[in-house]
């Protein structure tokens, strides 16, 4: 005869039990699958969490920063542009195994191959990529070398002689921060630092970029001194490029277009157009930017500001609402002198101001809300001064950078011709002095109106020269109305990220 303990499971046989029972045995088996579903949920949550926090930490343990004490103690007022500035430098620096990519002395002094500053519009919906030819004549300003001792400024000097003051293998990207900055007058919120291994892995982990060949290039087109012409590197037509051939695609110089290293520059404007219009295809999203960060950080080096993994990806996800039709490449303006590269003014001057106002290719006011604000600020009093038909030189008399661009943007905006900018002899003008020839000092007294406060001296020369003292630099920038386009000379030249590859094969 059976006893209760064995009877009392044929009474929980499923249909057999009271109803009333039936309902309590259905929550508690809720219960219980509620409770191992929040308890795999909540494992998943704290190993997510978890791997997440690593990928941080190593990311984090793979970013290089550079000394910022190196930079200029005499930088552009920051604020003076509501868009952010980023400093972009693509190195030819053999160190850390860049040799293997690109040939050379592992010990050899590191250059700057490419340079552009990128512009991110206050609105950030526009930007704007302005390269530097490498080979452009202008003055660097004092830059620390290894030992703490800072350099005098070398005017006339090629531009990535810059990156390689100090003579270190690693190069010295705060020497270029500081010239760009001296150059332009804007002043650069960041700067990165690019590699050749950091520019192979990032084309590898955006799974390659999209480029037009012109024509079909050999070996010796990428090296000059090969005997034979070498295996075909790539044939004519679109291909998609990745790792070292992306390399050997926008290092090539030779043999390829016009052999120019303007001509270089335009089809790395095209490549660097085609790798941010592959990012925004896949999709601005962390788990995309993940791979890409953690490619980027292995070879990359960048200011403090940008010194942490979270600081690099959030900066990146800022620029996820800017289009690419918005998004252009253009080269400061430039024409040779023999075989060096001299800055058009005043085009270069009104670019560096149009920027500075947030005025985008087409002169919209890409400044946001505050930009508005300022839009409706009342006129200088200075704002009836006509320079038409009056020519200027500006000179910087101070150790404050961008002096002589703002005043020349100052000067062209009120129809003045600047035919040129330069540092003064010395830099320890108090004042600011406007120097005139025999007979134009009815014309000096005109430029004297955007100066408040300078001083007209007579020269035994000829011509009008304005050298800017501390005055002009402690002064709150110009009120004078703002530039309503960037100059023709440079919208002409500029290209869409989302231009197509094969659009103009001109470009080198």
């Amino acid at each position: 005869m059976p006893t209760s303990r064995q009877a009392t499971p044929s009474r929980h046989r499923r249909g057999s039990e009271p109803p009333s029972h039936r309902g309590g045995a259905a929550r508690r088996r809720k219960r219980g699958t509620l409770r191992i579903a929040l308890a795999v949920a909540l494992t998943v949550v704290v190993l997510g969490t978890a791997g997440l926090g690593w990928i941080y930490l190593k990311l984090n343990g793979d970013i290089d920063t550079f000394d910022a004490g190196g930079l200029s103690k005499t930088r552009p007022v920051a604020g003076a542009s509501k868009g952010e500035n980023v400093l972009v430098i693509g190195t030819d620096a053999r160190t850390d195994g860049n040799s293997a990519l690109g040939g050379g002395d592992s010990n050899d002094i590191g250059r700057s191959d490419t340079t552009f500053l990128l512009h991110i519009y206050a609105d950030h919906r526009h930007a704007v990529a302005v390269s530097i030819p490498r080979d452009t004549l202008v003055t660097i300003p004092p830059c620390r070398l290894p030992d703490g001792t800072w350099t005098k400024a070398q005017p006339n000097t090629m531009f990535n002689a810059a990156y390689s003051v100090g003579e270190t293998a690693k190069g010295n990207p705060a020497c270029t921060q500081n010239t760009v900055e001296s150059l332009t007058g804007l002043r650069v919120d960041h700067t990165v630092v690019v590699d050749f291994k950091g520019f192979a892995a990032l084309t590898d982990a955006v799974g390659g970029v999209r480029v037009c060949v012109p024509q079909d290039v050999y070996q010796n087109d990428l090296n000059p001194n090969l005997s034979t012409r070498g295996a075909l590197l790539f044939k004519k037509g679109v291909q998609t490029v990745s790792g070292q051939k992306a390399l050997d695609y926008v290092r090539i110089r030779h043999g390829i277009g016009d052999g120019s290293d303007i001509g270089r520059i335009k089809r790395q404007q095209a490549f660097v157009a085609g790798l941010i219009k592959k990012v925004k295809s896949d999709g601005l999203t962390p788990a995309n930017l993940l791979p890409l960060a953690e490619a980027a950080t292995k070879s990359l080096t960048v200011d403090p500001g940008l010194g942490s993994a979270n600081k690099l990806i959030s900066f990146a996800m800022s620029l996820k609402d800017i289009d690419l039709h918005n998004t252009k490449f253009v080269t400061i303006p430039w024409r040779y002198v023999g075989e060096r590269v001299a800055i058009v003014e005043p085009d270069a001057s009104e670019l560096w101001a149009g920027l500075r106002a947030d005025r985008t290719i087409d002169g919209r006011n890409a400044a946001g809300t505050k930009g508005k604000a300022a839009a409706s600020a009342s006129p200088s009093p200075s704002a009836d001064v006509s320079g038409a038909g009056i020519d200027v030189a500006v000179y910087n008399g101070t150790t404050t950078g961008g002096l002589a661009s703002r005043a020349a943007a100052t000067l062209t905006r009120h129809g003045f011709t600047v035919t040129g900018t330069a540092n003064a002899s010395s830099q320890d003008h108090a004042t600011t002095l406007i120097e005139y020839g025999a007979g134009l000092k009815t014309r000096a007294e005109t430029v004297a109106r955007l100066f408040p406060g300078a001083q007209l001296e007579p020269l035994t020369g000829s011509g009008i020269d304005v050298v800017l003292g501390r005055t002009y630099a402690t002064a709150a920038p110009s009120a004078s109305p703002t530039p309503t386009a960037l100059p023709s000379s440079v919208a002409a030249d500029a290209r869409s990220a989302d231009a197509d590859p094969c659009s103009d094969l001109s470009y080198g």
